[in-house]
Order: structure tokens, then sequence, then C-alpha cells
């Protein structure tokens, strides 16, 4: 080795560590409970989903709802030339599909699709068929915010159910929220 080469180990970048403040973030953000959604897109570009949290409303004219993506997420660019998706909102008894599509199994993508939960929607979006509600829309807009996309999605076909408890996530967990019955 000449005195001027580095070894290659030295070259390779390094981890950047969180800094206190995204520390503190992250832990503000579990404490944050957020209901528990599979976002699913299929088109020329591939048929793929994501579980996603980072779901809100923004306005019911049109109705728009955001979801933040990882952009380093292989996903990404999937929903984006797709541009057709659907936010399927999970019930409680669907913890081990919200861990599928989050990547905590090993079951392949094209497996998910194979569970016998799915329906086709517009566009051949998948549609979880006991969803406690799905929107189907298309991206109106992608912006990027730092390490995530926020996509704006009109919703065009919206289906809800009157039924079942809620997935949540919370402190980093999962966790079910019972529907209450409300005596009128």
């Amino acid at each position: 080795m000449s005195p001027t080469s580095v070894p290659s180990e030295i070259r390779q970048p390094s981890r950047v560590e969180p800094s206190d403040a995204q520390k503190a973030f992250r832990q503000a953000m579990a404490h944050l409970g957020a209901a528990v959604n599979v976002i699913t897109t299929a088109g020329p570009h591939g048929r793929c989903g994501i579980t996603a949290s980072a779901v809100c409303s923004v306005t019911d004219a049109p109705p728009t709802v955001l979801v933040c993506l990882n952009r380093s997420s292989a996903m990404r660019t999937i929903f984006e030339r797709n541009r057709h998706v659907c936010i399927n909102v999970l019930p409680a008894e669907h913890e081990l599909l919200a861990r599928h599509f989050a990547g905590l199994t090993e079951l392949p993508m094209a497996r998910r699709f194979e569970l016998p939960v799915w329906d086709r929607g517009e566009q051949d979006v998948p549609v979880l068929r006991d969803a406690l509600a799905s929107l189907q829309g298309t991206i109106a807009e992608m912006k990027e915010v730092g390490s995530h996309s926020v996509m704006f999605i009109e919703a065009t076909t919206i289906r809800v159910r009157d039924d079942g408890d809620s997935l949540i996530y919370f402190s980093r967990a999962f966790h079910r929220v019972a529907r209450t019955t409300c005596v009128r």
C-alpha cells in the first residue's frame, strides 16, 4: 500500500447518528397514536404496498388525504409513476397484514397480494375487502420534505364500514382500539 492510499474500509461512508433533536422528535412521534393503513398501488410500473401511519386528512373539497413515504423506500418510484393508490384503513384483526407490508416478515410482495383479502379496485389497485375504510384515488401532487415524500391523494371512491375495531400504532407497537357503542 502506498503512503497516500487509504484502505477501502476507511473510505466507506459512516452511518450518521441522529442528533439529539431528531431523537427527541422520534420519541415524541412514538407517543402520537395513529391509525395503521396499508397503502397500495398497481399499474404499468408494478404492484406494491406499504404500511403507513403518517396519513392525514387534508380537506373534503375535493376529498384529499396526505400520505408520507420515506424517500429511500424502493416503492416510492412505483407509487409516483403509477399515480393510482388505495388507502386501506386496517381493522384490528389485520395486524399480521400490517407487519407483512411493513417488511417485518419474510413474505414476498407478490405473495402478500395472493392472500384472500383483496378485491380489485379502480385501475386494478388492490382494495382490502374488510378495511374499516378504503379511499381510492390519484396522487395529485408530491412534495419532498426532508427524508420523506408527501403524497397528496384525491379520493374518488370511498368505502366505509360501520363496525370493527381499529388498529393503531402507539409507543412503537400495534394496539387494538375497541369501537364503542353509543346508546342513543
